[in-house]
């Protein structure tokens, strides 16, 4: 079994992760996000044109005159084109595919103001409650263990590692949103939900290995725990390897409008192995060194 000095290096982990932590929150406080009509309402358009497809600045220009508010138009494949504006009237969208020309209609999402205010709502209260009832769960499945770190001190080790996985991921995007126009909608909610499963499914797998191990090793905490670590160590980065592989996978070849979720995935699986690995075990060793200067 390999036996990495991991925990005792926690200073140089934790230090990496405060930088980024401070860096996403940075960007989300200085650019926000960039929301897509799912929150803020609008039109998402897909068209294929069956003749050659216009440049992306001659189909801006020709639909300069309709005041459709914020259009974005991006290209996809080789015939197809998809708009993206915030007036959702049935009017402008016949406006805008009699400007568009020989096309055919991929598909047409209209979402109303008040509906993307009511999922943002949605999506900040299943947020909440997710990382509320981890902590209650790991708390509870962990309630046998009082020593040398008490039970409800593996929930919010396991949560502060979630709130971090959480706020790199959607800070990358605040990045994107600002410099690329990546704007996010309800998948990207779904896949930053799927990271807050995956992460705290890995970091539960090593606390329950600290948990085994505790009572027969004759190592200290510190110890214990980096023997814990060494354990899982393959299992977790050969576990993500392949979900990661996967998801670059989606992100080439995949198409535009699932671009966004598997690129949430990526980074968010990607920084919820690390942080289960490198965050979460620390955090319990500090915890009960915490505990003996008390």
């Amino acid at each position: 079994m390999t036996n990495y000095k991991i925990v005792q290096h926690k200073n140089i982990w934790l230090s990496v992760s405060i930088f980024l932590f401070v860096v996403a929150l940075v960007g989300l406080i200085t650019f926000g996000l960039k929301f897509g009509i799912d929150f803020t309402g609008g039109s998402l358009l897909e068209v294929n044109f069956n003749s050659s497809r216009p440049t992306v600045e001659e189909v801006e220009k020709n639909l300069g005159d309709l005041n459709l508010g914020s259009l974005t138009v991006q290209p996809v494949g080789e015939a197809g084109m998809i708009l993206r504006f915030q007036d959702s009237s049935k009017e402008k969208e016949e406006l805008v595919m009699g400007k568009l020309g020989d096309v055919t209609q991929i598909r047409y999402t209209a979402v109303g103001p008040s509906i993307g205010e009511e999922l943002k709502r949605k999506a900040v209260y299943a947020i909440f409650w997710v990382l509320a009832a981890v902590v209650i769960y790991i708390s509870i499945a962990f309630r046998r263990v009082s020593r040398p770190v008490s039970s409800w001190k593996y929930g919010i080790s396991a949560l502060i590692a979630m709130i971090h996985d959480v706020i790199i991921t959607i800070g990358v995007f605040a990045f994107l949103g600002k410099f690329y126009g990546t704007e996010i909608n309800t998948p990207f909610v779904a896949a930053v939900l799927t990271v807050l499963g995956y992460s705290i499914h890995d970091t539960i797998v090593v606390f329950d290995r600290v948990r085994e191990n505790l009572p027969r090793s004759d190592e200290d905490f510190t110890g214990t725990v980096n023997t814990s670590l060494n354990q899982t160590l393959v299992r977790s980065i050969n576990t993500s390897m392949t979900v990661i592989l996967t998801l670059l996978a989606v992100l080439i070849f995949g198409g535009a409008s699932i671009r966004v979720f598997a690129l949430a995935l990526t980074i968010g699986i990607f920084i919820g192995t690390y942080s289960s690995i490198f965050v979460a075990s620390p955090l319990l060793v500090l915890w009960e060194k915490w505990g003996k200067k008390a």
